[in-house]
């Protein structure tokens, strides 16, 4: 479908082309429309979404710095391909940052007010659930993750976690959205609130533990070495 002119987004905002197309080839990655190591068509999406190549190939650079596309020189544009061991070792350089921003930010001297951002997430995670915007609660799970960083309140450690987050994001859409199907979508937003529970008892031990093993890996059929 072509983008219509004046479109706005929720905000009420202008849409620039290269957000719908980074958009739309981001929401086929997610949802497993385009699978890993697949071939970006450019002229299809163009006629789709009734723009040029040059918005849709700056989305694409965009994404290419999301780690979820790939640019291979006179072949094009594809899928990121991750290696099993690369995904477990982007999950345990997660693990890492949390469990350092954790043990660094409790106890919280605020807890209610401290928790405020991990809250929101979850409530915007909940919210895109009821919604069936799977996109949207992709990004509030990311939200979540990068707010439990944020406790620490450590620029340098919240600028370490964006690119792990952001590589990341097409196998923590997986788990979500493969327990959504096997089981409840409300399950994966459960495990989550445990999270933050365990964050409100103000005890690093507790609260790291939780994080750590949460179900981030069940549905996505690796197995941790750790």
């Amino acid at each position: 479908m072509a983008l219509a002119r004046g479109s706005l987004d929720e905000q009420g905002l202008p849409v620039s082309l290269v957000d719908v197309a980074g958009r739309r080839v981001r929401d086929a990655i997610l949802s497993g429309s385009l699978k890993p190591g697949d071939k970006i068509v450019e002229e299809q999406l163009c006629a789709s979404l009734g723009i040029s190549r040059a918005p849709l190939r700056e989305a694409l650079r965009l994404l290419g710095q999301q780690g979820l596309v790939e640019h291979i020189p006179r072949r094009g544009s594809r899928v990121t391909e991750w290696s099993p061991q690369d995904i477990l070792q982007l999950f345990e350089l997660r693990s890492i940052l949390e469990r350092h921003a954790i043990e660094s930010a409790l106890p919280l001297a605020d807890v209610e007010t401290a928790l405020d951002p991990v809250r929101q997430a979850l409530d915007d995670m909940r919210t895109a659930s009821e919604r069936d915007d799977d996109l949207e609660k992709d990004d509030a799970h990311r939200r979540f993750h990068a707010a439990v960083v944020g406790l620490a309140g450590n620029r340098q450690l919240d600028i370490a976690m964006e690119p792990v987050l952001l590589k990341l994001q097409l196998p923590m859409a997986i788990n979500l959205r493969n327990e959504a199907r096997v089981h409840d979508p409300s399950d994966g937003i459960r495990r989550h609130q445990r999270i933050l529970e365990a964050l409100e008892t103000n005890d690093s031990r507790i609260a790291v533990a939780a994080a750590k093993n949460h179900g981030q890996l069940a549905y996505l059929g690796l197995e941790s070495n750790s």
